[in-house]
């Protein structure tokens, strides 16, 4: 006699929880890129899945086998280090001279890994963390900041405004066509790439559980990721410096922070994070320009979290992810893929308008 749960064959039941649990840990790092911006400069990017999809194919076109023009690698990666090191602050006692000698051995391991062509994976990886970065960097210098003292509505407008933007350059480059992304994948006997076999444990339930490699291997990075960054905002200066900002940049320019410059780190690292997701999203479904609405059904992770938490951020992702999961298993993929992570989010926003790790917020009238 089958295990049922409301109905549903329990083994099933379990694999969407499963299955949710893994596909949240993608949706945790999309937003935590998202909130990493609006804890920076107070602004909700709607350009973030666009931003994603670009990355995304950053990759994939390093991860090709052609090989790149040594003056254009090094000319890209020397500006986007210099750019960067603006929002670096090195140890007080270090000279000019140490520091420009810091840059140049990061510039010259950087532009050897691109011109390579042995460790292909290496050189995407290094690649897209540069494209990315400088990706951020442009946006936040040529439409956030000459946006600041403005109303927050205009910055918002204008997330959306590069979004559409931003995906009318993919098409231009890339064109409309699927691909492929198979990182998480072997070589067979032909020399082809092919996924890796599932995992698969028999006897749950009244069934068997499977559970995509690709998926697990997706997860457990985001999750990696999601320690390191709390890693990096508790204990290195540059994050140190981060945090400060968001709490009060006046406070922060009073002691000396170069605001601006931390501001342009921070969209460099929402940059980066939005082409990880893309990335680890792609490899399991593969790249396509719809990969842009994948960060609208992780929205509502970030106002479930809220909006200033990277530990919400992460708790919504998961949440939302077991949420889509269960609808689809019960409802079909229609109501829980399209419908059931909004409804729980408007259920939380009615009950508790700043998320469940938000912080409440008291304005004197």
């Amino acid at each position: 006699m089958d295990f049922l749960i409301l109905g549903k064959p329990g083994y099933l039941v379990l694999q969407a929880l499963v299955t949710g649990l893994l596909v949240g840990g993608v949706y945790a790092l999309i937003a935590l890129g998202i909130v990493i911006i609006n804890k920076a400069s107070g602004v909700f990017n709607f350009a973030h899945g666009f931003m994603m999809l670009i990355g995304a194919l950053i990759f994939w076109s390093l991860f090709q086998s052609t090989g790149l023009s040594p003056v254009l690698v090094f000319l890209f990666s020397g500006v986007v280090l210099t750019v960067l090191s603006t929002g670096v602050r090195f140890p007080a006692n270090w000279k000019r001279e140490q520091r420009i000698a810091v840059i140049a051995v990061l510039w010259g391991l950087t532009g050897a890994t691109l011109i390579q062509t042995d460790h292909l994976l290496i050189r995407a990886l290094v690649g897209t963390a540069l494209g990315s970065a400088l990706m951020g960097l442009v946006i936040e210098r040529l439409t956030i900041r000459p946006l600041i003292g403005q109303p927050l509505f205009t910055s918002v407008m204008m997330t959306l405004a590069v979004g559409q933007v931003l995906l009318g350059a993919t098409q231009l480059t890339w064109g409309s066509v699927e691909r492929g992304l198979p990182v998480f994948a072997t070589t067979n006997a032909l020399g082809l790439s092919q996924a890796f076999a599932p995992i698969r444990i028999s006897g749950v339930l009244g069934g068997m559980l499977v559970i995509k490699t690709e998926l697990l291997i997706a997860f457990v990075l985001a999750i990696l990721t999601f320690v390191a960054f709390v890693l990096f905002f508790n204990y290195t200066t540059l994050g140190l410096s981060m945090r400060a900002t968001a709490e009060s940049q006046d406070l922060a320019q009073a002691v000396g922070l170069r605001v601006r410059a931390i501001l342009a780190v921070a969209w460099a690292i929402a940059g980066v994070l939005a082409a990880l997701a893309g990335i680890l999203h792609g490899a399991s479904t593969g790249i396509s320009i719809t990969m842009a609405g994948l960060a609208l059904r992780a929205f509502p992770a970030v106002l479930l979290g809220g909006l200033e938490s990277i530990g919400g951020a992460v708790v919504g992702g998961l949440v939302i992810g077991v949420v889509e999961k269960l609808g689809t298993a019960y409802f079909g993929s229609d109501v829980g893929e399209q419908l059931m992570p909004f409804v729980i989010l408007m259920i939380v926003l009615i009950i508790r308008p700043t998320g469940l790790f938000g912080e409440k917020r008291i304005e004197r009238i």
